[in-house]
C-alpha cells in the first residue's frame, strides 16, 4: 500500500485550507460536514466560500499563506492554482508533522482525500492514490447502487442496540452469529422499509426468544422493466440479491436474472398463449406456501406487473 488508510476524528479542532476557489470549497464543505473548525488563507474567496462567511461557518484571513497559519492546526489542505504557493504550504506542513493533503499533486501529499460513500455513520473511502481520480469516482458509482441510503440508519440501530447485545451475549461468537442474522434478515428489510418500531420490537423479541426465522417469510413484488439491468432499481437490485426463492416469468431476460443472488432457488412460472407452466392461482400458492416456509421469496415479473402480469391477485393472496 502506498497510503495507510484511516479516518481522523477532527470534531471541533482547527484545519487549515489554503486557496479561495471552487476546489477549497469543496474540501471545507467535507471538512464541516465532518465538524471541523475551518480557517481559509486566500486573497479572495468565490461565493460559496463568501457565504460560509457571512453564516460564520468558517474564519477567514484575507493574505497570502505564512507558516504562522499552521499554528494549531490539526490538518491542511492545499487547493490553489499555484504551484509554487502549494509546495511552500506542504513542506511548512510536513517540517511540523502536520498531514497535508495537495490538491491533485500526490508528490506533496503526506494523506490522499478519497471518494467518499458517505451513509452516516458508514463511510466508506475509494482512493487509487493519487493514480486515477476518476476510476475512483466511477468505482463510488458503482457501490452507490449496491448501498441503500438506509445503510446508514441499519447501522444507526446496531449502535443503539450494540450494549445491550452485548450484555445478552457473553460470548463474542454468539454475538456475532445473532448480528450477521440481524443484518441480513427481517430486522434489515424493516429497517430499509421504514419500519424502525417493528424492527426495534423484531430485535428485541429475537432476544429473548431467540431468531426464528420460519415465522418471518415475505414476499417481494418486483417488475424487472423491459430486460435492462441499468434500468432496475436500487431496492429491486438489493431484494434479487437477499431473496431464497425467484419465483419468474417468460418475459424476465437472462441479463436481470443473472443479477439473482446465485444460491436461491430460481422456479420458473412463464405463461405463454394457451401454455401456462404453472396456473395464476397455483403461482399465487406457491407464494403463500413458500413465505409461510420462512423463505424470503422474490417475485419477478417482466415489465410492469400491474400491466403485464396480475400482480393485484398475488399481493390480494
Amino acid at each position: 500500500m502506498d497510503f495507510l488508510p484511516i479516518f481522523l476524528n477532527i470534531r471541533g479542532r482547527n484545519c487549515l485550507v489554503v486557496g479561495g476557489g471552487e476546489v477549497a470549497a469543496r474540501k471545507t464543505t467535507l471538512l464541516l460536514k465532518a465538524g471541523a473548525q475551518v480557517r481559509i488563507v486566500s486573497p479572495i474567496l468565490n461565493d460559496e466560500l463568501n457565504n460560509y462567511l457571512q453564516s460564520g461557518s468558517i474564519v477567514y484571513y484575507a493574505e497570502a499563506f505564512d507558516p504562522k497559519h499552521l499554528s494549531n492546526v490539526v490538518v491542511v489542505i492545499a487547493a490553489t492554482n499555484q504551484p509554487s504557493v502549494n509546495q511552500r504550504v506542504s513542506e511548512a506542513a510536513n517540517q511540523l508533522n502536520i498531514p497535508v493533503n495537495v490538491v491533485d499533486d500526490p508528490t506533496l501529499c503526506s494523506f490522499i482525500m478519497p471518494s467518499i460513500l458517505d451513509r452516516s455513520p458508514m463511510l466508506v473511502a475509494i482512493s487509487s492514490g493519487g493514480a486515477s481520480p476518476v476510476l475512483t469516482r466511477l468505482l463510488r458509482a458503482r457501490l452507490e447502487t449496491l448501498i441503500p441510503e438506509a445503510y446508514g440508519r441499519l447501522a444507526h440501530y446496531a449502535a443503539k442496540f450494540r450494549e445491550h447485545v452485548k450484555r445478552h451475549f457473553t460470548s463474542p461468537e454468539k454475538r456475532r452469529l445473532f448480528w450477521e442474522k440481524m443484518l441480513q434478515g427481517p430486522f434489515a428489510e424493516m429497517i430499509f422499509s421504514g419500519k424502525d418500531l417493528a424492527a426495534q420490537a423484531y430485535l428485541l423479541r429475537s432476544l429473548e426468544h431467540g431468531t426464528d426465522e420460519s415465522l418471518h417469510g415475505e414476499v417481494y413484488l418486483v417488475g424487472a422493466g423491459p430486460g435492462n439491468p441499468d434500468l432496475l432499481t436500487f431496492r429491486a437490485m438489493r431484494l434479487m440479491q437477499q431473496a431464497d426463492v425467484v419465483v419468474y416469468d417468460r418475459l424476465v431476460s437472462p441479463a436481470i436474472l443473472d443479477m439473482v443472488r446465485r444460491d436461491a432457488t430460481r422456479i420458473y412460472a412463464g405463461k405463454e398463449r394457451d401454455k401456462h407452466v404453472l396456473p395464476q392461482e397455483s403461482i399465487n400458492h406457491l407464494l403463500v406456501r413458500l413465505a409461510k416456509e420462512g423463505k424470503r421469496v422474490l417475485r419477478l415479473k417482466g415489465g410492469d406487473p400491474f400491466i403485464f402480469g396480475r400482480g393485484g391477485e398475488e399481493i390480494e393472496t
